[in-house]
């Protein structure tokens, strides 16, 4: 495993399980000091062990939490050259715009996109001092294309993280800083393990529309996080990036 990432600090949200942990464990690997942030503090301060790093319990929809999330990271390790904002959830009720109440829209807002602007915001003045960065923001393939079977809220959320990304890269360009949004496919985590045993059928209908034939797993999309924070893309800012199993770009895929 090369080192591409060696001594540098990096935040990231979600970081209990999921892509979160699994990009956790892929940036200890390269070297970077990890701060895994989540509202799970069992499952957080097991993770951070296990990449020997440092759990910070924080609620991302609140801004003296994430303020304070930063400030740990920063106090501890003396720089914050990396913002994994990858906190998310897409709850049962968030379904058809028919459906969907208010309620359930704007906790999914919150959580998805609120927090995203939040942990940007408090993150930006670190990397400004310091003259670099890299933040990457998990939006989704689902920020590029629509769906029969919708999940409103997350789908405009992750639209919402997607263009405030590019925003946000195109701003900060010149001093140093890359913002870029991860647009995974559907990926074999707990989260879509949980709707393959509650909606088999709903979840064959995901299956099926790629053109790999599978779910990617959470380490694929670690790798492709670890080259955004990297300076292997150096020349990449204000992108969506796709990592989505050929996804966005089918219009048939094989039997």
């Amino acid at each position: 495993m090369t080192k591409r990432l060696q001594d540098r600090v990096a935040v990231i949200t979600g970081g209990a399980g999921g892509i979160g942990l699994a990009t956790g464990q892929r940036f200890a690997e390269e070297g970077a000091r990890v701060v895994l942030v989540d509202t799970n503090e069992e499952a957080g301060t097991a993770a951070a062990a296990s990449v020997d790093g440092m759990f910070v319990r924080a609620d991302v929809t609140s801004e003296s939490d994430v303020a304070a999330m930063f400030e740990a990271a920063h106090s501890a390790y003396g720089s914050v050259d990396i913002a994994f904002n990858n906190a998310g959830i897409s709850p049962p009720d968030d379904d058809s715009i028919l459906t969907t109440g208010l309620d359930a829209w704007r906790r999914v807002q919150e959580v998805n996109l609120t927090s995203v602007f939040l942990c940007c915001k408090a993150v930006l003045p670190y990397m400004q001092r310091q003259g670099k960065g890299s933040i990457i923001n998990t939006a989704s393939f689902v920020a590029v294309m629509g769906a029969a079977t919708s999940q409103i809220s997350y789908t405009a959320s992750k639209g919402g993280v997607l263009s405030m990304t590019r925003e946000l890269g195109v701003q900060f360009a010149r001093e140093g800083i890359r913002v870029n949004a991860l647009c995974p496919g559907p990926v074999n985590t707990p989260l879509l393990q949980e709707l393959f045993a509650k909606d088999p059928e709903r979840a064959a209908r995901r299956l099926v529309h790629i053109p790999m034939g599978r779910f990617a797993e959470a380490s694929e999309i670690a790798a492709a996080v670890a080259f955004l924070a990297s300076d292997d893309s150096s020349f990449i800012t204000g992108s969506q990036f796709l990592v989505d199993g050929g996804i966005s770009g089918a219009y048939v895929t094989p039997e």
